[in-house]
């Protein structure tokens, strides 16, 4: 007996084995793809001017917590390497959502299924995974304060099991406040896990409510994990502080999304989409309190963290693939209790057809995965040319390495450069920084002091190449002191003269 059930568990772990490798071996390629994508852009100059002495927010900016541009500064915004490490964080994420899976259903089959699909729509390009964006740093955290708060024990009043668990909880906010340090929507998984811990997890709540020790566990629960969650943050938000630069934080980092949020959920009042998501999901957690005997705990658990990272996808209203990596690890739970969950079956394929439709109607995956892999075979086969090979993630980007390779040849170390448009990846081919805090138009253009800021850097550090790309309707700034100097595929290239 011991031996077949040795055998029936390396089984497992060949099966596991083999989602792992398949993740690499679709993520393979992304670590060879040019510098194409805008948003690494930005990320990747950020990460250049953080090592270059400048302060986050204050000197350069974007509208993201810290920690994404610190893996790029650590890395040197070097885009192999920082892909490498987003790969590293996708084959963790693989084993401990496993691990999660395992826990929910205790069937090993049912989570083998979950994670492939997990593996296969995270490694795929279809959602963007290819791309080191913060979703993609923030799901480890998420599943492994996840797998924390599963390991509580239903409490026997012991104080041993108390203090157990009020520890897993405050760790499982700790590691859930790293996640929000990489973008702030980690505040829906923290809000879907605190209502779990608060109000599910413990079959005794509420039997017990007039039991003054057990309604003290309860709370000390709750704030531990509160706590936990909170320490990461005050902890940043303090070292921006010493530096004088708490507000530019702040500012970045929350106030600068409420506009961006309530642009696409305008309906009747500002906001009113918005607010019927609210009540949509509101009325969804009220029916599950409700009906909380009739549910087993993980099945609720995954339907709240399910509900919640749904909203999550649509709450900014924005059709962004990579958005999807945040609802993707419970709809692959959501998959797996279709077939574990016999009695409440129908329920979850519902709920599975349901998001389905509202993704298909509001989101747009990547459209040519199969043609995406054939791009890389052949480059490295050499039946396509270097040129050919970086037009097929966008045309512009062949065009973007001449202006570099134009700029690299006529400026010297410490000079900085000023590109009119939004491929900040040029600041990284040619290791320059921007003259101001914006790395792109649109953040010049939607700050409200943008252009004044920008004109005022310009003067200042008088940048030595100003590049107009073709795009860009209008040039807001005085070129009286640059000289054209070249056109390159319709991108304009001045120089300095004065």
């Amino acid at each position: 007996m011991k031996t077949l059930a040795r055998l029936e568990k390396n089984k497992f772990f060949w099966y596991l084995f083999a989602i792992l490798c398949g993740f690499f071996i679709l993520r393979f390629p992304s670590l060879f793809e040019p510098y194409w994508y805008g948003d690494e852009g930005v990320y990747q100059t950020l990460g250049l001017a953080i090592n270059n002495g400048s302060l986050l927010y204050q000197d350069i900016w974007d509208n993201k917590p810290p920690l994404l541009y610190m893996i790029y500064s650590f890395f040197g915004s070097d885009q192999f390497t920082v892909r490498l490490a987003s790969l590293i964080f996708g084959l963790l994420s693989i084993f401990v959502f496993f691990k999660l899976a395992n826990k929910i259903f205790g069937i090993t089959k049912i989570a083998l299924f979950s994670t492939a699909f997990f593996a296969l729509f995270f490694g795929s390009p279809l959602l963007e995974g290819n791309i080191a964006n913060a979703e993609n740093f923030m799901v480890l955290p998420i599943l492994t304060s996840a797998l924390i708060l599963l390991n509580i024990k239903e409490t026997d009043e012991t104080k041993k099991t108390q203090n157990r668990n009020i520890l897993l909880v405050f760790l499982s906010g700790i590691i859930l406040g790293v996640s929000f340090l990489f973008k702030i929507v980690a505040l829906f998984d923290f809000a879907a896990f605190l209502i779990f811990a608060a109000f599910f997890i413990d079959g005794k709540f509420l039997t017990h409510i007039r039991n003054k020790k057990y309604e003290a566990y309860e709370v000390k629960k709750v704030l531990s994990f509160i706590l936990g969650f909170a320490i990461p943050i005050v902890l940043t938000a303090g070292f921006f502080l010493t530096k004088g630069a708490l507000d530019p934080f702040l500012n970045a980092t929350f106030f600068s999304n409420i506009g961006y949020v309530g642009y696409g959920n305008k309906f009747i009042i500002p906001q009113g989409l918005l607010l019927i998501k609210l009540l949509l999901l509101g009325g969804f957690i009220g029916f599950l309190f409700l009906k909380r005997k009739s549910f087993n705990a993980t099945t609720i658990f995954v339907w709240i963290w399910f509900a919640f990272s749904l909203f999550n996808a649509f709450f900014s209203q924005r059709p962004y693939a990579h958005y999807l990596l945040v609802l993707l690890p419970s709809f692959s739970l959501l998959l797996g209790l279709v077939f574990a969950d016999k009695k409440f079956q129908k329920i979850n394929i519902f709920l599975v057809i349901l998001s389905l439709l509202l993704i298909s109607k509001n989101f747009g995956v990547y459209g040519k995965p199969i043609r995406y892999y054939e791009n890389f075979l052949s480059f490295i086969t050499h039946k396509k040319s270097v040129s050919d090979y970086q037009r097929f993630f966008d045309r512009i980007t062949p065009v973007d390495y001449e202006l570099a390779s134009f700029i690299r040849a006529r400026t010297r170390e410490n000079d900085t450069i000023f590109t009119w448009g939004n491929n900040a990846q040029i600041y990284k081919l040619t290791e320059k920084l921007p003259p101001g805090r914006f790395t792109v138009a649109y953040h010049i253009t939607g700050s409200k002091n943008g252009i004044s800021e920008t004109e005022k850097a310009i003067d200042l550090k008088k940048p030595k190449i100003i590049i107009l790309m073709p795009y860009m309707r209008s040039f807001p700034f005085n070129l009286s002191n640059y000289s054209q100097r070249i056109i390159i595929d319709k991108a304009t290239i001045y120089e300095r003269v004065l």
